[in-house]
């Protein structure tokens, strides 16, 4: 490998803008936590089964390891130090750093559409640092405590801070704890709203156009309206789960591409609640047994839900929320709760990570085909490349029953697959040193990049040949990305003064180049 002159350090006192990612080492819900994968050490079976339906494998876990990804600008990388609370950024032109304070523990930071500011949430301090991008001036926002999450509207107006109880918790609360409320940040004015909300917040979506925003919890979605300015007077709570009658708590809510419709998902009820969002009404539309998941298609003309209970898939019209939907058919016999659409939305990943099961399935949208396919281990977490063409699967350290206890993939192993999706015949089953704490796909699709728990490596995967290789690091990395419309790759490694190295691949990675800059973090000790 090929490794050119250092960086130059860069000694500035100036700010910083950001990115949107979870910190692999000090965040909840960025790290792999293979106790609360729903099935612990081994499958289930019929004694879990609470109805005589079958064994109750509990709720799907589409894992943020795999859906947080570092956001970037055209100008611009940024990346939190949580450890040092601080946020770096990376100049894309000549990758020089520079680095600003930020509050205590930043483990979300966000970039506005336009590039213009950015935001971190400050888990440790309950602070959101509002950072413009060309002054680098920081703003810091005091928010309500006991937070661990924190999402941006797509107009990049607004931030709401809430707590994530899918997240794991850092225990760094004290004091009177409310989970039931929620903080809305204003970006430009910087003013703070505290919303109550319902009981555990789960999932907070907004309107495409940033008119609107609406949180699920686990009996209420809340309505609330952003296009006044004022959040706090506007906020409009309907009942989507009947304490009364001890139903499951609701799981998942979808706007629909018209924004006049919300499905919201209970676990295992067969029922999709219907929100209208215009008249707060609220209805019901069959869906199969034991709904366990709903995803939009990437154009939002169909929403697909997951009936596991019943192998059964049913297609919604988004334009007709009530319409009868229709149905297609799951290989029988397997176990299948969650679906990831390719981005083209010509195909679909149907699997479970809730279940030890060692296998996935291809789902062809144009033929309705599904092609089960044989895995080394079960699913923990999956992504399509951003090109449709390839799959990457981390495998959770659980053997499925009947598993080959001579296999090398056996017993409690870090394990992934790559897989070429045009032939799923070509895949490659990697063992790995250490848990995968975080990766990074480039634009096109062509490479990919991981880093694992404790290992001074940055490991790049060539997707059309579907193997990796890995790259020697001058010490632990804890995130990593690439620069974007490139095949940079960057890797923040553990440093009392800050340490980044960039990484190029070549074809054969002889003449890949590595560069590595050292105490960047100096500049924000300098007045």
């Amino acid at each position: 490998m090929r490794s050119l002159l250092p960086l130059p350090l860069l000694l500035v006192a100036v700010g910083c803008n950001s990115a949107g990612y979870k910190s692999a080492a000090d965040t909840a819900g960025w790290e792999r936590d293979y106790a609360d994968t729903g099935w612990g050490s081994e499958a289930p079976s019929d004694e879990n089964d609470d109805d005589g339906d079958g064994p109750d494998y509990g709720s799907e876990v589409e894992d943020d390891f795999l859906k947080l990804q570092p956001a970037t600008t055209d100008r611009y990388v940024f990346v939190a130090n949580p450890a040092r609370n601080t946020v770096s950024r990376v100049t894309v032109s000549d990758l020089s750093v520079v680095t600003v304070d930020v509050g205590e523990n930043p483990t979300v930071v966000l970039t506005s559409a336009d590039y213009s500011r950015a935001a971190t949430f400050n888990q440790t301090s309950d602070t959101v640092t509002v950072i413009e991008a060309e002054s680098l001036d920081v703003t810091h926002v005091d928010v309500r405590e006991n937070f661990n999450q924190m999402v941006m509207s797509p107009d990049s107006a607004w931030v709401v801070c809430y707590h994530d109880t899918d997240l794991e918790d850092d225990e760094s609360q004290d004091g009177v704890s409310s989970f039931n409320e929620i903080s809305i940040v204003n970006l430009a004015t910087k003013e703070h709203v505290p919303i109550v909300v319902g009981f555990n917040p789960r999932q907070v979506q907004f309107a495409d156009d940033g008119s609107f925003v609406v949180v699920i919890s686990d009996e209420t979605l809340a309505v609330l309206d952003l296009a006044g300015g004022d959040p706090g007077a506007s906020v409009e709570i309907v009942e989507v789960v009947d304490a009364a009658s001890d139903a499951p708590t609701a799981e998942e809510v979808v706007i629909l591409p018209s924004n006049d419709y919300a499905f919201v998902r209970q676990y295992n009820v067969d029922d999709l609640v219907v929100v209208n969002l215009g008249t707060l009404e609220v209805g019901s539309v069959a869906a199969g047994l034991g709904l366990t998941d709903i995803d939009l298609s990437p154009d939002g003309s169909v929403a697909v839900a997951v009936a596991r209970d019943e192998g059964a898939l049913y297609l919604f019209d988004t334009e007709r929320p009530y319409a009868t939907p229709e149905r297609v058919e799951l290989p029988a016999g397997e176990v299948i709760g969650a679906l990831t659409f390719s981005p083209q939305g010509d195909k679909a990943i149907l699997y479970t990570s809730a279940a030890a099961e060692d296998r996935y399935h291809i789902w062809d949208l144009a033929t309705d085909a599904i092609d089960t396919r044989s895995l080394p281990k079960p699913i923990e977490s999956l992504t399509v490349t951003p090109d449709g063409e390839s799959l990457m699967i981390w495998h959770a350290q659980t053997d499925a029953a009947g598993a080959d206890s001579s296999s090398s993939f056996y017993g409690a192993v870090e394990a992934l697959s790559l897989i070429d999706l045009d032939n799923p015949l070509r895949q490659n089953n990697l063992l790995l040193a250490a848990a995968p704490t975080a990766y990074a796909n480039s634009d096109d699709g062509t490479h990919g990049y991981f880093i694992m728990e404790g290992q001074e490596k940055l490991v790049a995967i060539h997707y059309a040949e579907l193997v990796d290789y890995e790259v020697d690091l001058p010490s632990v990395p804890v995130h990593v990305g690439v620069i974007p419309d490139s095949l940079w790759a960057w890797a923040n490694q553990e440093h009392d003064l800050g340490r980044m190295s960039f990484y190029y691949p070549e074809a054969d990675d002889e003449d890949a180049i590595l560069q590595t800059i050292t105490g960047f973090e100096l500049n924000s000790l300098i007045d």
